[in-house]
């Protein structure tokens, strides 16, 4: 019976393990196939310097957020309900798990398999250092090179409908923000982080996309913008 009760409890613990690894993946997502405009090369960081870009982190997720001036004609038609927004922070999540709040243990240990993903797009009147915590932010300096990257991944990582619109999943969490259907799947390998770094990649900038958790995006975010000399965020924005 011992022996019965301390195999069980050892099955409990492992379930409840990998639940929780799920769950910290469920909350991101995995980029979706790379776009061809992704060089992998350090071109971004030569000048001069176009616009600015932010990294945020917020838990073990990571958002990557630009200016209003920055949105091309696609995807204004994202923020056209959102006058008067300067920044718009994007980011992937498990589509169960943050559209429909399922967190339960098999939406999680289900996370770790390919399924569908969001794109979650928060407005902001602020500068994200202020809505997010100065400590929580990177600034980047990019070029129009890296600029133009970064414009076509979004606009790539949006799925649209026959129209050529966005597909809406439903309103965010909180006000000022929306779930979008997002091309591509998600799985423990191709996390919202693996998807941020592909993001900075694609803005022209040399990072490793292979990461999985938010602490390695951060920490070559940093390592950038001492390369770039980019102001701190906490500085506010121009």
């Amino acid at each position: 019976m011992q022996k019965r009760r301390s195999l069980h409890c050892s099955r409990t613990r492992a379930v409840v393990a990998r639940a929780a690894i799920a769950a910290s993946l469920a909350a991101c997502a995995s980029a979706p196939p790379m776009p061809s405009s992704v060089p992998g090369d350090a071109t971004g960081l030569t000048a001069p310097t176009a616009t600015t870009i932010e990294v945020v982190e917020r838990d073990w997720h990571t958002d990557i957020c630009i200016r209003s001036e920055d949105m091309d004609t696609s995807l204004a038609r994202v923020a056209r309900d959102f006058a008067g927004a300067r920044f718009f922070c994007f980011g992937f999540g498990e589509r169960q798990y943050v559209v429909g709040r399922r967190h339960d243990p098999l939406t999680m240990i289900a996370a770790l398999l390919p399924s569908k993903a969001a794109l979650l797009m928060a407005a902001l009147r602020a500068p994200p250092a202020e809505a997010f915590g100065a400590a929580n932010v990177v600034r980047l300096a990019i070029n129009a090179a890296g600029r133009d990257g970064l414009q076509t991944y979004l606009r790539e990582s949006l799925e649209t409908d026959p129209n050529g619109q966005p597909v809406i999943l439903g309103a965010g969490p909180y006000p000022g923000s929306v779930f979008y259907a997002a091309v591509g799947t998600y799985d423990a390998f191709h996390t919202c982080n693996t998807w941020t770094a592909r993001a900075l990649r694609s803005a022209r900038l040399p990072v490793d996309d292979t990461v999985l958790f938010a602490g390695a995006v951060m920490r070559q975010a940093r390592q950038l913008a001492g390369v770039t000399g980019t102001p701190d965020a906490a500085a506010g924005s121009p």
